[in-house]
């Protein structure tokens, strides 16, 4: 199902002649039954989807729906639309014309999800984009909509950050979205991306931040927004001195903004419980804990 042949060959041109070695047996490993105990069944969709004509939109729905829950898009895949829980489009629209041009760039997308990003970043004339997730899921979803849209040098691989050797310099720009707060050790995550950017790369980092002119950073007791795995959750300033203590310049932020439930919600391809469940009914400025809620920012920064 993944061009390793292709991948390789990406990693040779982008001067990564230490990953293939480092990594292939880990992707293999994940990315087969050893890695998932639904991964016979996400295959079999997927092997199903490659055997099945673009004009049979029932059977193609059906087989998309196996590999539910759908968290980013949407997509739009033989005149169906797959209606994820975020609307990953807006989120695009509020950086795509503040990034540095993406054409010709090498891209390298951290906690990537399903490969929307990877997806449109290629779109924007991108020469590779390799996209890292450690959920299965995320990565077969990919895999599927690969099949209906054929993109080439683009990968998502079953990986996270701390799974790469980290002393490339070989990527013009690093997507971090939606990952920082995850990270047990915030500024780690930081120097990480530093090392994997050339010398000028961009960073494109996009997290939660508490509301706050003061530089300080709060880390809930037991959940956020009924989410486990939130560590650390900075201020604008706070987050600044982590990006400038990590060596990062020209830190420039682009966009805030608070997620309403029109761009994050439940829908037929995901079920479960979200945003509108996170916050407290009687006050949707704030958390069912009682933390203020989701406001995201997007921030640029360039490695030395």
């Amino acid at each position: 199902m993944l061009d390793y042949d292709g991948l390789w060959r990406c990693f040779a041109e982008l001067g990564l002649d230490g990953w293939r070695p480092a990594l292939e047996d880990v992707i293999r490993k994940r990315l087969s039954e050893d890695g998932h105990g639904d991964f016979s069944r996400w295959r079999k969709s997927i092997e199903r989807l490659c055997t099945t004509d673009e004009d049979q939109q029932q059977e193609i729905r059906d087989l998309l729906l196996t590999l539910s829950p759908w968290r980013k898009g949407p997509f739009e895949i033989a005149d169906i639309t797959i209606d994820s829980e975020w609307r990953s489009d807006l989120k695009w629209d509020r950086l795509k014309n503040f990034i540095a041009p993406l054409d010709g760039r090498n891209i390298l997308d951290v906690g990537c999800g399903n490969g929307y990003y990877a997806l449109r970043m290629r779109e924007l004339g991108a020469r590779t984009v390799i996209g890292i997730d450690p959920t299965l899921l995320f990565v077969m979803q990919f895999l599927a909509v690969q099949r209906f849209q054929r993109a080439t040098n683009v990968f998502v691989l079953p990986l996270r950050s701390n799974d790469l050797p980290d002393d490339a310099q070989s990527f013009d720009t690093c997507f971090s979205m939606g990952v920082l707060y995850h990270q047990r050790s915030p500024l780690a995550h930081l120097q990480q991306l530093k090392r994997l950017l050339r010398p000028a790369g961009q960073l494109v980092l996009e997290t939660i931040f508490l509301p706050g002119d003061k530089s300080y950073a709060w880390t809930p007791t037991d959940r956020y927004a009924r989410m486990r795995n939130v560590w650390l959750l900075p201020t604008i300033a706070e987050l600044t001195t982590w990006l400038q203590r990590s060596g990062f310049t020209d830190i420039d932020v682009i966009d805030q903004s608070t997620t309403s439930t029109d761009e994050q919600r439940s829908t037929e391809w995901m079920t479960f419980e979200s945003l509108a469940e996170a916050l407290d009914p009687s006050d949707p400025s704030q958390t069912i804990e009682g933390w203020p809620a989701p406001r995201r920012v997007v921030v640029l920064a360039n490695a030395p």
